[in-house]
């Protein structure tokens, strides 16, 4: 993975990427990788009554500049959260833009045995997309009953300091109980210990091109 350039990170919602792999994300960055974030929810429909409908698309904007995406690096859609298996085919022709636009090295999407209707649409559609592309799943736990840990990025105090700053961003997301840094925290720890690491964030191995 390391030895890759350019990365894609396709997030179903917004805040999905900074959860699945903030602290990979910050680490990659801090390495000089190039990385790009696909966002095809703005979740408007998920906010709560008297926010703004572009709530979620400032917040992502300033968790990913805490991480260190410039933000041309930034790709949002807005699509109906839930909704994407009716939208589909003009998801994957999305991706298929992405793909010409950036062809990434190395893709990170939600992983094979995520629950989430609109996490498997984007799952699948970016299996099409990125044939060519070494891909990672990422978890997101409560979404998974079970995750095929078969890939470990190691992180730093640094990298996990940065991803819970990041996900404080999404003041108006707050209340869930995914975004408690003791849960972020430990689940970095348990990782770490798996591998007789400090902190790590697991991956789904995909596919892996050389």
């Amino acid at each position: 993975m390391i030895d890759k350039n350019r990365f894609l990170i396709l997030a179903p919602h917004t805040d999905d990427g900074e959860l699945g792999l903030g602290g990979s994300i910050s680490r990659l960055l801090s390495e000089r990788k190039e990385i790009y974030y696909a966002a095809f929810s703005l979740c408007k429909r998920s906010l709560e009554p008297g926010l703004a409908p572009d709530t979620l698309e400032k917040e992502l904007k300033a968790a990913t500049k805490i991480l260190g995406i410039p933000q041309q690096n930034l790709r949002l859609f807005d699509y109906d959260v839930r909704h994407f298996s009716t939208y589909r085919q003009n998801i994957l022709e999305d991706m298929v833009v992405l793909k010409r636009e950036l062809n990434p090295d190395v893709v990170f999407l939600p992983c094979s045995s995520d629950l989430h209707q609109d996490h498997q649409v984007i799952h699948n559609e970016g299996l099409r997309a990125f044939k060519d592309a070494t891909i990672f799943g990422y978890e997101l736990p409560w979404n998974n009953l079970n995750f095929q840990t078969n890939c470990f990025l190691k992180l730093s105090e640094e990298n996990i300091q940065k991803k819970m700053e990041a996900l404080k961003e999404y003041k108006s997301q707050s209340h869930r109980a995914y975004l408690n840094e003791a849960f972020i925290r430990g689940l970095a720890t348990a990782r770490g210990v798996q591998i007789g690491a400090e902190f790590a964030e697991a991956f789904e191995v995909i596919k892996v091109i050389y």
